[in-house]
């Protein structure tokens, strides 16, 4: 049976229209609103994930052609101008990926590459000031924060300023950065002349890579100086076995002497930030 104009049926839904049509169609604005908005969110944050990464992928191009160009130690006027140009320009690029897109990772790279050459160059303040970039970076990854804030740590070292050192050296660490953390603290407390902290903080390490049945001659070097002999770690045997002669034993590229490699958070993919940092 239709309505008419004069059934109540009929004058309730009027009603209840002029009531709530404004809400209605509010509600449907806001929806599709969000919609759109999410959609046009995705890809431009994926547009920007890829313009990034293009970034990133110049500076490492870069980077590579630069660490080639200064393993030359005879390097002609032309060319070291060259290779003082191409620096310039590398510290260019990264300033501006940095100042764009600071909070990814590939901003994270980059600065841990600036870093790397600044170092080399013996430019201990802008490692550091680099470092403290990176670190400033939430990746909310523990493994990778602490490469960085041990990287931030020696280089504080290196510049002269041991108790900063420590303090970012003392910090919170995964179980698998213990080791490079207390050789690093043994290395702050013996340019603090605290001879006996720096002793223990080297065994502490050695037995940590006990432990991983890895050995670090460097470290026990440094141990032999201040008249501790380490007892010996017998090296993991290979678990690889050549069934044929033409399969090839598997290389695992590390950072940390193997710390990263132990922690099941540190990215694996091809060109990872941990392999930037070499």
């Amino acid at each position: 049976m239709a309505l008419t104009p004069n059934s109540p049926n009929a004058d309730n839904s009027t009603q209840a229209l002029k009531q709530y049509g404004s809400y209605i169609i509010t509600a449907i604005l806001l929806a599709l609103a969000g919609y759109f908005g999410w959609t046009y969110w995705q890809d431009n944050h994926a547009r920007v994930d890829t313009v990034a990464a293009d970034q990133y992928a110049d500076i490492q191009r870069l980077n590579e052609e630069v660490s080639l160009a200064a393993q030359n130690p005879d390097l002609e006027a032309e060319a070291q101008t060259a290779l003082a140009d191409g620096r310039a320009k590398l510290n260019k690029d990264i300033d501006a990926l940095v100042s764009t897109h600071g909070g990814s990772v590939y901003a994270w790279q980059a600065l841990m590459i600036k870093a790397r050459g600044q170092v080399d160059s013996d430019d201990f303040k802008g490692a550091t000031d680099s470092l403290k970039k990176a670190l400033a970076i939430d990746l909310g990854d523990a493994g990778l924060s602490a490469v960085t804030r041990l990287r931030y740590a020696e280089t504080l070292l290196a510049s002269g300023d041991a108790d900063a050192a420590l303090a970012q050296a003392n910090n919170d660490m995964p179980s698998s950065f213990e080791a490079s953390q207390q050789e690093l603290l043994g290395d702050i407390h013996l340019a603090r002349n605290n001879k006996d902290a720096a002793i223990k903080s080297y065994s502490n390490a050695w037995e940590l890579l006990r432990g991983r049945n890895e050995t670090r001659a460097v470290l026990g070097l440094k141990m032999e100086s201040l008249g501790i002999v380490p007892e010996a770690i017998s090296e993991q045997a290979s678990l690889v076995q050549a069934s044929t002669a033409s399969e090839q034993p598997l290389v695992i590229e590390n950072i940390e002497e193997g710390e990263v490699a132990n922690n099941p958070s540190a990215p694996n993919a091809p060109s990872t930030p941990a392999q930037a940092t070499q």
